[in-house]
């Protein structure tokens, strides 16, 4: 206990105390390390809401240092994560608002934000949307996230969107037998997607999307890329809508 006090002291102090005057800890005595020490914890035990304020400072420098690392690891991968040319484009495909989902079809809160990222779009006629396939939770996952794929090769954008779309908005188990029902009423060719579910091109983009995941820190879906900026998890419309906004205002 008397180190954490200590610690906090020096985190306190030092940025309050001029340079000339802050005391070298290091050459105190035992006994003046002990009376500084509790001289401290009286002080934050009579005042203990600057403990909060000590905690709320770290706490903004360490979302500070993590925004930044993001958007180095954005600008680092761009070329991956916008224009990989085998990803689903979604929205308008020059639009000058670029954004990407790594999406797993068993994640709830990818299900939950589907119809939030459907209706985004709907009101953004300059959104690029790259979706990437991203299977991490199981077997059923990763068996989705082949089928998919191999829809979008067969079949091109118009029957992965209807698959995509089923599969994501589907609650059941997802094994071969619904995905190639799903993939039939898509208007895909169900055989031949069972055919190429496991063939290399599949596998390839399915390790370059983990690669790039582990590259750029992502354990978790729904992760969003919008911009320079990395969001973790599910993001309701009305947050979305205003980072849409924001990053228009700084293209116009």
């Amino acid at each position: 206990m008397k180190s954490v006090l200590l610690s906090l002291s020096l985190l306190l102090f030092a940025g309050m105390a001029p340079a000339q005057t802050t005391p070298a800890f290091s050459d105190m005595s035992a006994e003046q390390t002990e009376a500084f020490g509790e001289a401290v914890r009286n002080y934050l035990l009579t005042n203990p809401e600057v403990i909060m304020e000590a905690v709320a400072v770290l706490e903004q420098r360490q979302q500070q240092a993590a925004a930044q690392t993001d958007e180095d690891l954005v600008r680092q991968y761009a070329e991956d994560l916008f224009y990989d040319g085998y990803s689903f484009v979604e929205g308008n495909p020059d639009g000058q608002i670029l954004m990407v989902e790594f999406i797993d079809y068993k994640c709830s809160f990818c299900k939950r934000a589907h119809p939030d990222v459907k209706a985004l779009l709907a009101a953004n006629d300059d959104i690029r949307l790259v979706i990437k396939e991203f299977p991490i939770l199981g077997a059923q996952s990763t068996l989705a996230s082949r089928a998919t794929t191999a829809v979008l090769i067969n079949d091109g954008d118009d029957a992965y969107y209807n698959f995509y779309d089923a599969v994501m908005t589907f609650n059941g188990p997802l094994n071969e037998a619904t995905l190639t029902r799903m993939a039939t009423d898509a208007g895909a060719d169900a055989e031949l997607m069972m055919q190429t579910v496991n063939s290399p091109v599949v596998t390839q983009i399915i390790q370059n999307n983990m690669r790039l995941a582990q590259n750029m820190q992502i354990t978790g879906t729904p992760t969003f890329v919008l911009g320079g900026q990395m969001m973790r998890g599910y993001v309701p419309l009305a947050q979305m809508q205003i980072m849409v906004d924001d990053l228009r205002a700084t293209l116009e």
